[in-house]
Order: structure tokens, then sequence, then C-alpha cells
């Protein structure tokens, strides 16, 4: 009998649609300079907090006891620096949209889980030329915790109606990485934000990647059953 099974891959966004994690952490570091904070740089932001929504951001770096009201007016202060430093240099990773092309003639469903707001997101799959590629997305408004939390990644997998085994999520962060992991999922981990030795310590990356190119979709499912 044929094999049946739906099969997905759900993307991150920032930092594995496209390579664009730098301008996030400038934009950070930039705010939280307004406030004296003068110990964060882009790297400490990259590896410490990179992929969490902004609210977790600003309560791990600023105040523990942000309100969400004052921590969705910084991240929207944040969002629209970012959006005047990157407007001309959000391109695609490289090999990428063959990628998704090969990817649905396989019938593999395509879904992002970031945590990249509303405004954001369609921002960059605007400028990516991608906004009908995908079909569900999910944003840390539609869940009750961001990454490390699996909450994300489940979500997508729910509304594509796929088992979480049947997943492999492509992610840049490590807290995205954790996340996949503790949402029974298997991930494909993308150095644009951590090196390679970075992900060696998770147990569900499958394969270590700088970009799209020479990645076949059949044989990270074959990888995802090992």
């Amino acid at each position: 009998m044929p094999d049946n099974t739906k099969r997905a891959f759900i993307f991150d966004m920032d930092g594995v649609l496209t390579d664009n994690m730098r301008l996030h952490a400038d934009s950070w570091v930039e705010l939280f300079r307004d406030f004296g904070l003068e110990g964060l740089d882009a790297e400490r932001y990259l590896v410490e907090t990179a992929g969490m929504k902004g609210l977790d951001v600003l309560r791990y770096f600023l105040d523990p006891e942000i309100s969400e009201a004052e921590a969705h007016r910084l991240t929207e202060l944040k969002d629209f620096l970012y959006r005047i430093m990157s407007r001309e240099l959000i391109k695609p990773m490289a090999g990428l949209k063959d990628f998704l092309d090969e990817a649905e003639e396989r019938n593999i469903l395509l879904g992002i889980g970031t945590g990249a707001g509303p405004r954001n997101i369609t921002y960059v799959l605007g400028l990516l030329n991608l906004g009908d590629k995908f079909s569900a997305i999910v944003d840390p408004f539609q869940v009750s915790h961001g990454k490390p939390h699996p909450d994300i990644f489940l979500k997508v997998a729910e509304l594509l109606e796929v088992p979480p085994s049947e997943c492999i999520v492509f992610e840049d962060a490590l807290p995205g990485v954790e996340a996949a992991s503790r949402a029974g999922m298997k991930c494909v981990a993308v150095t644009t934000t951590n090196s390679a030795e970075a992900f060696r310590k998770f147990d569900n990356v499958v394969q270590v990647i700088d970009d799209f190119t020479r990645l076949c979709p059949d044989k990270l499912f074959a990888k995802n059953q090992q």
C-alpha cells in the first residue's frame, strides 16, 4: 500500500529564509543603548536570545518585570529601526527558491514558525517574493510561549495536519533548535547566526548547512527516519 503520511518542512524566518539576523541584533543594540545598557553587543544578542520573541528579549536584557504593553511598544520601535536598516539588504538565501520548489513537487507541505511579528513577516516575505509559498505561518502572538518552548512549531504542525515526527524544522538560533527538540521534531541547522560547533549539543540536528544549495528534500526525510 502507498504511504500517505503527510510530511512538512517548517522554517524559522529570520536567519533562515534570509541572512538578516545581524540587522535585528544591531537594532536591539541601538534600542538598548538608549536605556543606558552598554554591555550588550550584537554577538551576545545572537548567542543568548536570537529567535526569542520581543517580550522575552526585553525581560532578559532590560527589565524582568516589564509589562507586555511596554514590551510591545519597544519591540515596535526596534522593528521600525530594523526595517529602515534592512530594506535594501533582504535577499533570499542561496538555493532557497529551488529547494522550496523541489519540496512542493514532492508534496512536502511548507510552514513558517517565527519569533517575528506579523508586520515583519509581511515585510520580509514581500521582499523575498515568497508570500504564497507557505500553507501555515505562526508568529508568537498566536501561542502562549515563544521559543525555546515548542508551542510555535507544534501550532504549525497542527495547522498543516502533519504529525510532529514527520516535520523537519530549519533553524539558525539555539533557542529555536531547542524548541524543535521539545516539539519532537528533527532539525536542519543553518549557520547564519551560530557556528556548526554550537549545534553539536543537540541530538535532533540531522544536518548543518550554510545555505540551501545541493540540499535534497528526500534525503532529509531519510535521515529523519534514522
